[in-house]
């Protein structure tokens, strides 16, 4: 067999091997969450009575309420199940205020830079719901949200996939009871006390994951957008990493899985030996053949 042939027999698993190794390490190193902020209880009891309140109570598979009235940036007023197709495209839900002084542009910084960084497609391949749970936000206020966020992001379909909502206080309190976000307003700082995630929904708007505080992971994010449409979106590498890596809803991480890597590279090296040995009987065949004919 020509070299080139060669070549074109074992690029595709080589490029496979590539991507493990290039992007599973990326995975191991993280950080782990707070498990406080997961479990939605605070373990230190000295805290301030406010902060005691606040939290997030992890409830996977939960529904969210789809049709209760938000307003979007032009002031129209709108459902969540306007946003979520029931087909493929899951959903980013994140909760803020927009006059926070603190926490909140972080967050917005963080997810926009992470979603600029990912290669799912904005509209194409999620949707993105920003929803303030200060009732005295207006459509005024989100709007400059909207536009400051999506230049950031600056990636076509941003400025049709990202949504920016405001609501009543019931509406308020029926999405973010749904979800588990605990919020209290503190009348000292006159501001909100209030933890930091991403939640993410599937398409029918179920939740499905969430990711604490403000330094999201690219890829992180992309497994769990991929998870949530139910491996529906995505390339053929993603399904190779979620085997090798799970998701760990205490510390809202995906943990390398050192043993699923193992079994996978022992595979592809049985597939590559067993490749190898198929190439050299063939060849040996082939130049026995060819002795033949000569010495006929």
């Amino acid at each position: 067999m020509p070299f080139s042939s060669r070549l074109r027999l074992t690029r595709p698993i080589s490029l496979l091997t590539l991507a493990i190794l290039l992007s599973c390490p990326s995975l191991f190193g993280q950080a782990l969450g707070p498990a406080s902020q997961a479990s939605g209880v605070n373990p230190n009891s000295k805290l301030p009575p406010v902060l005691q309140k606040v939290g997030i109570d992890q409830k996977l598979s939960a529904q969210v309420p789809l049709d209760v009235p938000f307003q979007n940036a032009q002031g129209e007023t709108v459902t969540l199940r306007q946003y979520l197709d029931g087909g493929n495209r899951p959903v980013v839900l994140s909760l803020v205020y927009y006059n926070c002084p603190m926490l909140c542009p972080r967050g917005l910084d963080a997810l926009s830079n992470s979603l600029g960084l990912m290669t799912l497609d904005p509209g194409k391949d999620y949707q993105v719901i920003t929803v303030s749970f200060d009732p005295r936000d207006t459509p005024q206020t989100s709007a400059h949200q909207k536009q400051m966020q999506v230049q950031k992001l600056n990636r076509n379909g941003a400025e049709q996939a990202w949504h920016f909502l405001t609501g009543s206080e019931s509406s308020i309190q029926q999405l973010t009871q749904s979800v588990g976000f605990r919020y209290q307003w503190d009348p000292q700082s006159k501001q909100f006390a209030h933890a930091t995630a991403l939640i993410l929904l599937t398409p029918q708007g179920k939740v499905s994951k969430y990711f604490y505080g403000i330094d999201y992971s690219p890829t992180d994010l992309r497994l769990g957008l991929v998870q949530a449409s139910g491996e529906k979106i995505g390339s053929f590498v993603d399904p190779i990493l979620l085997f090798c890596c799970e998701y760990n809803p205490m510390t809202g991480r995906y943990d390398l899985l050192i043993s699923r890597v193992l079994a996978l590279c022992a595979a592809i090296t049985v597939l590559l030996l067993g490749g190898l040995v198929i190439f050299m009987f063939r060849f040996d065949r082939k130049r026995k053949d060819s002795g033949k004919a000569l010495t006929a």
